[in-house]
């Protein structure tokens, strides 16, 4: 995955995301929109041929603050799904 900014202010933000899944960034959006502190988070792909994502957030705190939040925040609901699912699964 490769992140660009394309665009900064000092509550909003714009980046273009390659090489990467857009479920990924969807799960980042969700854990973004759970905060009440923001005010937009909105992905698209750019265009299906490049695999080129943009990823916009508009908040009342720092962007790049709240983008790191929401992706330990994935990152730490992957490792729980991770625990729970070796859990209940026997490998031979």
């Amino acid at each position: 995955m490769n992140a660009q900014v394309i665009s900064s202010e000092p509550k909003e933000i714009s980046l273009s995301i390659t090489e990467t899944d857009i479920g990924i960034l969807y799960i980042i959006q969700h854990e973004l929109l759970k905060e009440s502190n923001i005010d937009f988070a909105g992905v698209i792909v750019k265009h299906p041929l490049t695999n080129e994502c943009w990823m916009r957030i508009s908040s009342n705190t720092k962007p790049m603050q709240e983008i790191k939040k929401a992706t330990d925040s994935a990152i730490k609901m992957a490792n729980d799904f991770k625990q729970l699912f070796n859990s209940k699964i026997k490998v031979n």
